[in-house]
């Protein structure tokens, strides 16, 4: 499967591409004011209400689980009192690594939805494909490249401000 196509599942919803601004514009916290990887995640239930955000911290809380992903789990968690969240949606502007993706199968939930392939990392197709991985006993719905150019713009140009490179135009 490829990391930007859904071989099955239902097709991207019309809030998808809302909910991944919402998301972008975390991702901009975390840079603007704690100087983080710029990636930003929501979680939302299937009634339409966030229930988790969260942005990178793992060079602040000196805490290498501190992805956006991990971050919004965690505080869906608590909210919702329930270390599953079934029927949630998770919207990421990076494609999740291995241990976000696996602590997405453990939570249960519903679909993931992200922005930019990670041709390194990514574990959502890019390079694994643990979310559809059928050993498990839980599949998660994954769409990716929703509003994948700006995120992608948005990464490159931290990296490239922390080289001293000028950066490049974004979408």
């Amino acid at each position: 499967m490829s990391a930007s196509v859904q071989a099955d599942g239902p097709a991207l919803a019309p809030e998808d591409a809302r909910w991944m601004r919402h998301a972008l514009a975390l991702a901009d916290r975390a840079e603007r004011e704690d100087d983080e990887i710029p990636v930003g995640a929501v979680l939302v239930d299937a009634a339409g209400e966030i229930v988790g955000e969260g942005w990178n911290r793992n060079i602040g809380d000196h805490d290498p689980t501190a992805h956006a992903e991990i971050v919004a789990l965690r505080a869906a968690g608590r909210r919702l009192g329930n270390h599953r969240l079934i029927g949630c949606t998770l919207y990421v502007t990076l494609e999740p690594c291995a241990m976000c993706a696996m602590a997405m199968v453990h939570a249960r939930l519903a679909r993931v939805v992200y922005a930019a392939a990670d041709p390194k990392t990514g574990a959502a197709g890019s390079v694994f494909d643990l979310l559809a991985d059928p050993r498990h006993n839980h599949r998660v719905q994954v769409h990716g490249g929703v509003l994948a150019e700006k995120a992608g713009a948005r990464l490159s140009n931290y990296f490239r401000r922390k080289r001293g490179k000028p950066p490049l135009g974004e979408s």
